[in-house]
């Protein structure tokens, strides 16, 4: 396509960029989050059952779709892929815990994805958020990263069960996988500390790299490979089992995580971008379409919930300001479809994967600091969230016990005005939830 009718379609004159910064920011974007390229296979296909080549060109191609569309749609310098969180309440609590099958799980996704572009077409999704306690909020993706990284120290074998204790250290650290965890989990915090773009990708590649070395990790027949087929997956997502009432608490929880992530994001990227006019976010509404309707496209594929990267923010660093900067995270995600065979033998090592999933949990730890602790009405609900998710194992039971306990405070304290009414009916939804079904 000729740069002109790329600089008139993205406004790069009116946002003050052109072609070469959109496209190198674009590629800085992509080097920060393409370590979902090697997680999301490893929790859903390994570890949930899945196809994992299929997992793996799913979640390239619904990366692809979600980045392609925010470009194009919103014009915003904001990729997508299949969410940190997500992915593990979608393996570890929903087909791991419940035993449900991942078929269900994804018509649970694919819904969830409908109910939000619902949302967002009506325009109830601000009355929502808006409705949401802060401190609810910030409680909730920190726990997820609590319950992410506890998952990695798990996989890891650097945490291991105890009958004594329910968990303890593993005394055997000497072995070489959680030796070789360790060292990613250096590696990969030195280069965060030096600020390396993409320092999470890399960090797994230098992981992978010192594995082969010491025999840890197999080497690869080959670098490169046609893409494995996705037909395992694609459309196999059961919607009508996901329908059933006892699936409310599931659902829920993609939507308010989903949520929540995207409206986060967007608000953050684009204040960092210089985007936002008179505190309002321009076409919202086609950027939360854009986020809802990969999810769709994510969960036909064959992959959970996708949602708005944070990690963006680095390609804004780097000069990113349009839907340009999307666009060519797109076309990387699909380049990636031919680089299976090392996905393959990388993915399959939880010494590799590992690091990542403690370093993005440390990263959604920061919200802690959003919190109130010195309200006891905030403070309680939101420990108990965070504390909840890892120790109950389910994203979902953390919500829902933040989601009962905040109004039952605030009435305690004397503020149930303060409380959406909202926030009253979900907790009685959950309560019944609870009574009537047992833990989620």
């Amino acid at each position: 396509m000729d740069q002109s009718i790329l600089a008139r379609f993205f406004r790069f004159g009116e946002n003050k960029t052109h072609l070469r910064t959109e496209i190198l920011a674009g590629a800085t974007t992509f080097l920060t989050m393409a370590y979902i390229l090697l997680v999301n296979p490893f929790l859903l296909g390994h570890e949930a059952g899945m196809d994992f080549g299929a997992v793996f060109v799913a979640t390239a191609l619904a990366a692809a779709i979600g980045s392609l569309l925010m470009g194009v749609l919103a014009n915003y310098p904001i990729a997508l892929a299949p969410g940190m969180g997500l992915n593990a309440y979608f393996t570890y609590t929903v087909v791991l815990g419940m035993g449900v099958p991942w078929q269900t799980a994804l018509g649970a996704v694919f819904i969830s994805g409908v109910v939000f572009l619902i949302l967002t077409v009506t325009k109830l999704r601000e009355a929502i958020i808006n409705a949401i306690p802060r401190g609810l909020k910030h409680a909730v993706s920190a726990g997820i990263g609590l319950f992410i990284a506890f998952i990695g120290l798990k996989n890891a074998e650097l945490i291991v069960a105890s009958e004594a204790t329910t968990v303890a250290l593993n005394e055997n650290l000497m072995q070489p996988g959680p030796l070789l965890t360790l060292f990613g989990l250096v590696l990969t915090l030195l280069l965060m500390i030096r600020g390396w773009k993409g320092a999470v990708f890399f960090g797994m590649i230098g992981t992978a790299v010192v594995g082969m070395f010491t025999g840890v990790v197999d080497l690869p027949d080959r670098f490169f490979s046609a893409p494995p087929s996705v037909a395992p997956t694609l459309m196999q997502m059961d919607i009508l089992g996901a329908l059933e009432l006892g699936f409310f608490a599931i659902i829920f929880a993609f939507i308010f995580v989903d949520l929540f992530d995207t409206a986060g994001t967007l608000v953050g990227v684009t204040n960092q971008a210089g985007l936002m006019k008179d505190n309002k976010l321009p076409r919202a509404g086609r950027a939360l379409t854009a986020d809802s309707v990969a999810t769709m496209s994510g969960a036909a594929l064959g992959t959970s919930t996708v949602t708005s990267y944070i990690e963006s923010s680095a390609g804004v660093a780097s000069g990113g300001r349009t839907g340009m900067t999307a666009v060519t995270v797109a076309g990387l995600f699909l380049l990636s479809i031919f680089f299976f065979p090392l996905v393959k033998t990388f993915a399959s090592v939880a010494a590799i994967t590992s690091p990542a999933l403690i370093i993005v949990g440390v990263l959604m730890a920061s919200s802690l600091k959003e919190i109130e602790w010195n309200d006891l009405t905030e403070a309680v609900p939101a420990f108990l969230t965070i504390l909840i998710m890892p120790l109950a194992f389910s994203i979902a039971t953390g919500i829902a016990l933040g989601f009962i306990l905040y109004p039952l405070a605030k009435v305690f304290a004397g503020k149930a005005k303060q409380v959406h009414p909202l926030l009253y009916i979900l907790a009685v939804i959950f309560i019944a939830r609870f009574l009537f079904m047992g833990s989620m």
